[in-house]
């Protein structure tokens, strides 16, 4: 799914002073102008419907009808959000309320992300994946958990991955990045300040960032050059990442399935090679 508003918002800074405009007015007003025809978003903007069909194509839509699908969609997901919640944990209940509680969390999670899922910005960022020479990954916590999860599965298909354990080894990894690397910044919040330094240095080496993080705008997203979302459905209490976490190695696992899958036959061969057979003793 295409996800308009954030387009808007990543496209807003190099946009003329008539889109801009137009862009404000859909950001404040997105459920309403969902529902406008062209004609009437120009005149509320002060616009032309040339205007508003030349900002749709270069946010990546065929014209305003499609775009106006899109953020009708996007509104619709939101909606959908309020509607799923799912009651808190409480000191009360029992382990069968806490299994079921905690797995439907887990389930709507993953339900919602894959409606946040725009496909063109993970074949952009498989693209990456694939041309770049290394990639570096930046987590702490439980982020980190999922960042070396990544490093496990490309590294067996011999794409060359670091991850360090430290933000401070990981800071020194930013330093020495170049513009053949990509960065892949993994933050629930996108807010975490020893990720916002790492990826600052990895932009003033002019590398690429993709960063994987909850539905929000945040200082991260605003450093990346592609946006990966997981749904923000925590549970209050949040103690440590938890649906989120499963919807971070969610979006690992698609990035790694899609960039084996368009070197299919490569990465089988090299997936066999790297395959460590354990023996097995038969009198055991």
């Amino acid at each position: 799914m295409k996800i308009a508003t954030i387009r808007l918002k990543e496209y807003y800074n190099q946009a003329s002073t008539t889109e801009q405009t137009i862009i404000a007015y859909v950001l404040d007003h997105p459920e309403e102008a969902s529902k406008l025809t062209i004609y009437q978003l120009a005149d509320l903007t002060f616009s032309s419907p040339s205007s508003i069909t030349r900002l749709c194509k270069k946010n990546g839509f065929t014209g305003y009808k499609e775009f106006s699908k899109s953020l009708l969609y996007e509104q619709a997901v939101r909606k959908n959000y309020k509607k799923k919640k799912i009651p808190d944990v409480t000191k009360t209940d029992n382990v069968k309320e806490v299994v079921e509680k905690v797995t439907n969390k887990n389930i709507l999670s993953l339900e919602e992300t894959a409606n946040l899922l725009d496909y063109d910005v993970i074949e952009a960022c498989v693209e990456l994946i694939h041309n770049c020479e290394k990639i570096v990954l930046f987590g702490i916590g439980a982020s980190l958990i999922v960042a070396k999860d990544a490093q496990l599965k490309f590294t067996r298909i011999n794409k060359m991955v670091y991850v360090a354990e430290d933000w401070h080894t990981q800071l020194l990894m930013a330093r020495n990045m170049t513009p053949n690397d990509i960065g892949i910044v993994i933050s629930y919040s996108g807010e975490t300040q020893e990720m916002i330094k790492c990826a600052k240095t990895a932009k003033e080496n002019h590398a690429k960032l993709i960063s994987i993080t909850k539905y929000a705008s945040a200082t991260i997203t605003e450093l990346s050059d592609y946006n990966l979302f997981v749904a923000a459905n925590e549970y209050a209490f949040r103690s440590g990442a938890m649906s989120s976490r499963i919807s971070q190695l969610n979006l690992v696992d698609i990035l790694y399935t899609a960039y084996v899958n368009i070197q299919y036959e490569k990465s089988i061969e090299i997936l066999e090679q790297n395959q460590i057979k354990k023996e097995t003793n038969l009198h055991d």
